[in-house]
C-alpha cells in the first residue's frame, strides 16, 4: 500500500458484533493488494483500514486497526501461558484424581489453514501464534501472507464463535476479553444496558484506553471511528459509554456506528424479547446522541416483541437463525456502505457522509441492500433497473419497512461489480426505457433514483472523477435537503473461504443471473457478487423510531422485567430517554421544519 490517506479505527462491540466483523475483514482481505500487486488499479485503499507491518525477511504485512471486545470464559487453551503453566503449590496430602480435557477439535476450515501456516510461516518480532482454546479466540496472532485457498468449506454445524470463520491475523492489541460475563449459559450474561454502562470503567476502562491510544498514535491523518456494537444485549449501553468516550477524547472525528442484531429464535421468552426491546431503544438514543451517525444493521423484521419476519433475499438460501449466515449478509451490505471513505480517489470522509445524511438532528438512519444486485449476465444496468419495474431493488437491512411514499432526506447509494460503460444503442433504435438514453452508470442510477424519490436533489460520483451535482431541484424540496450521494465502483465483493455457500444455483460464479437455460453453477462457485445499497436518512427511519418508542413506554417493567431496572437506569431516567426518543422521532416527520428542531436539541 502507498500514499497518504485518512485512517480509520474500528471497534467491535459484543459477540454478533465480531460475528459481522469478521466476515467483513475477509472481504477486505480478500480485496487487499500485496507485492506484484498492482496497487494503483484497486479502486479502495487498504491503508484506511488495515495498519502496515513488517517481518523479519522484510515482508510487507498487514493486520487490521481494530478492537473486538468480548465476553468469553478463561477456559480451555485460551490462555497459554508460561506463568500459567507453572506447578502450583497444593497442601492436601490425599489421593489426586487427574481429569484432563481435550482441546476441542478444529474444523476443516482451521485445521487446513494451520497446515499452511505450518509451511509458510515468518512472524515480527512481536508477534506470535494464537493459541485457541474452548472460547475459539485467539488472544496473541501472528501476521503473515497466506496463500489463499480457494475450497469451498461447510461449516454451518461447526461454527461456535467468531473465530473459527476467521480468515486473516489480527493484532495482539486487538481482542480484549471482558472476564466478568459470559457469552453463553444461562447465568452471568451481559444482558441488560445498565450492566454495560456500568462495566465500562476501572480496569476495562483503562485498557480500552490504552488500546486506543496504540492504535490512534500511529495514524497520521484519523479521520474517525468505525464502531460496530450488539443492539439487544448489555452491549448496547457498553457502545453507549463507548462512543461517548470517542467523542469527549477525538472531538471532530466521524464516529460511524451500526447497532448489529441477530434475528430471535421463535422459542425465545417473552421476557426476553421485552428485554431486548428496552435494550434497543436506550442503546439507539444514546449512541446516537454520541455518534456523527447510527444505523440499526439487522435482518430482523422488527425490534418489537412480535416483529415481522426476517428480511430474505430471493437468491440466497441462507438461514436467518443462523450467525454465521445472518452475520454474513450484513458483512456484505456494510462492505458496500463503507465505500465512500475507503475510495482511493475522489473519497468521501466520514463527517462528510455523516453530515450529509443527518441534517436537523436526525442522526438515525436506515440501511437497505439488494444482495446480490439481480442483473443478467452480459446484461447492462439500465436493462436490470428496468427488470425491477416499480418495485425498489433492495430490502429493508434496519427493522425498517421500505419506504413508501414517505419523504427521504439524505441517501448515500453504492453499486459494486457493475462496469460503468457498455454497448450504446445503435443509430435509429428507440431507446426501450429514460434509462437507455443515459451512457454513463452514474447517470443510469441518478435518472432512475429520481422516479422514486423526486424531492430530493442528487449528486453523481463515483471512483473515476469528481462530484458532478444535477441540476434538477424540484420546487417541493427543502431548502436544507442534503444531496443523494452515488457511487459506482467496479471491483465486486470478492468471496473467499470460509464465506458461506448459501447462493441459488442461478447465479453464475461472478454473482449476475444466467441466462435462462444455462446449467445452474456448481455449489461453492460463487467467488464475487454485484452488491447495491442504499443508506438513508428518510422517514421510514423516524415510523421505526416511533413504534420502538410506543412498544417500550407500554412496558411495565417493575412488574415484568423488574432485573432491567435493577442494573439501572432508574425508572425517572427511563422515562425521560423515552421521551428524548419520542422527540427524536418527530425530527423525521415531513411537516417538521429546521426552526423547530433546533428548540427540540436535548
Amino acid at each position: 500500500m502507498s500514499g497518504s490517506c485518512r485512517e480509520v479505527v474500528t471497534l467491535q462491540l459484543g459477540h454478533y458484533a465480531n460475528f459481522v466483523g469478521t466476515h467483513w475483514w475477509n472481504l477486505q482481505d480478500a480485496s487487499l493488494a500485496y507485492d506484484g500487486d498492482d496497487v494503483s488499479s484497486s479502486e479502495l485503499q487498504s491503508d484506511v483500514m488495515f495498519r502496515e507491518g513488517l517481518t523479519l525477511s522484510g515482508q510487507v504485512t498487514y493486520t487490521p486497526r481494530l478492537i473486538a471486545l468480548d465476553t468469553l470464559r478463561k477456559e480451555g487453551r485460551l490462555y497459554d501461558t508460561e506463568e500459567e503453566e507453572e506447578e502450583h503449590t497444593f497442601t492436601w496430602e490425599g489421593a489426586i484424581v487427574t481429569h484432563e480435557e481435550s482441546p476441542p477439535e478444529k474444523n476443516s476450515f482451521l485445521q487446513e489453514l494451520d497446515a499452511l501456516e505450518a509451511g509458510t510461516l515468518v512472524a515480527e518480532p512481536d508477534f506470535c501464534r494464537p493459541s485457541m482454546g474452548a472460547a475459539g479466540v485467539p488472544v496473541e496472532t501472528v501476521n503473515c501472507r497466506l496463500e489463499r485457498t480457494h475450497k469451498a468449506y461447510w461449516l454451518e454445524g461447526s461454527v461456535r464463535v467468531w473465530s473459527d470463520f476467521l480468515r486473516l491475523h489480527l493484532h495482539p492489541r486487538t481482542v480484549s476479553i471482558i472476564n466478568q460475563y459470559n457469552h453463553e449459559g444461562e447465568s452471568e450474561r451481559l444482558e441488560v444496558f445498565g450492566q454495560g454502562e456500568a462495566l465500562l470503567q476501572g480496569s476495562v476502562l483503562e485498557d480500552l484506553e490504552d488500546r486506543l491510544h496504540f492504535f490512534t498514535e500511529e495514524c497520521d491523518y484519523l479521520q474517525g471511528f468505525q464502531v460496530l456494537c450488539d443492539l439487544t444485549d448489555g452491549f448496547s449501553g457498553v457502545g453507549s459509554k463507548v462512543t461517548e468516550l470517542l467523542r469527549d477524547s477525538y472531538g471532530g472525528r466521524g464516529i460511524l456506528t451500526w447497532g448489529v442484531a441477530p434475528v430471535n429464535h421463535p422459542d425465545t421468552s417473552s421476557v426476553t424479547a421485552l428485554q431486548q426491546m428496552m435494550n434497543c431503544a436506550l442503546g439507539t438514543l444514546q449512541m446516537a446522541n454520541h455518534s456523527s451517525l447510527f444505523c440499526p444493521l439487522t435482518l430482523r423484521g422488527g425490534f418489537s416483541r412480535r416483529p415481522p419476519p426476517p428480511t430474505a433475499f430471493p437468491l440466497l438460501h441462507a438461514d436467518p437463525l443462523l450467525r454465521y449466515h445472518s452475520s454474513s449478509v450484513l458483512a456484505l451490505a456494510l462492505d458496500s456502505m463503507t465505500v465512500p471513505y475507503r475510495l482511493r480517489q475522489n473519497a468521501e470522509p466520514m463527517w462528510q457522509l455523516s453530515d450529509a445524511l443527518t441534517g436537523s438532528g436526525r442522526k438515525v438512519v436506515s440501511a437497505f441492500g439488494a444482495v446480490p444486485f439481480p442483473m443478467m449476465l452480459g446484461s447492462s444496468l439500465p436493462a436490470a433497473l428496468d427488470a425491477c419495474a416499480d418495485a425498489l431493488p433492495w430490502r429493508p437491512l434496519s427493522a425498517c419497512a421500505e419506504p413508501r411514499g414517505g419523504r427521504c432526506f439524505g441517501q448515500s447509494v453504492i453499486l459494486r461489480g457493475v462496469e460503468e460503460q457498455w454497448r450504446p444503442l445503435l443509430p435509429g433504435v428507440e431507446p426501450p426505457s429514460v434509462l437507455h438514453q443515459e451512457r454513463r452508470g452514474e447517470d443510469v442510477l441518478s435518472a432512475y433514483l429520481r422516479l422514486h424519490y423526486p424531492s430530493a436533489p442528487l449528486a453523481s460520483h463515483s471512483s473515476h472523477r469528481p462530484s458532478v451535482t444535477c441540476a434538477i431541484l424540484l420546487p417541493q424540496c427543502e431548502k436544507n435537503l442534503k444531496s443523494l450521494g452515488l457511487h459506482l465502483v467496479s471491483c465486486c465483493s470478492k468471496l473467499t473461504p470460509p464465506f458461506p455457500q448459501f447462493f441459488s444455483p442461478a447465479l453464475s460464479s461472478q454473482g449476475f443471473l444466467q441466462n435462462p437455460g444455462s446449467p445452474p453453477s456448481a455449489c461453492g462457485s460463487v467467488s464475487s457478487l454485484p452488491v447495491l445499497t442504499s443508506l438513508q436518512c428518510s422517514s421510514a427511519a423516524g415510523g421505526c423510531l416511533s413504534e420502538l418508542q410506543r412498544s417500550c413506554a407500554a412496558v411495565d417493567l417493575r412488574r415484568v422485567i423488574p432485573s432491567f431496572l435493577s442494573h439501572g437506569p432508574e425508572l425517572s431516567e427511563l422515562s425521560e430517554s423515552l421521551e428524548q426518543l419520542r422527540r427524536l422521532a418527530h425530527r423525521y416527520r415531513p411537516e417538521h421544519s429546521d426552526s423547530s428542531s433546533s428548540d427540540e436539541e436535548d
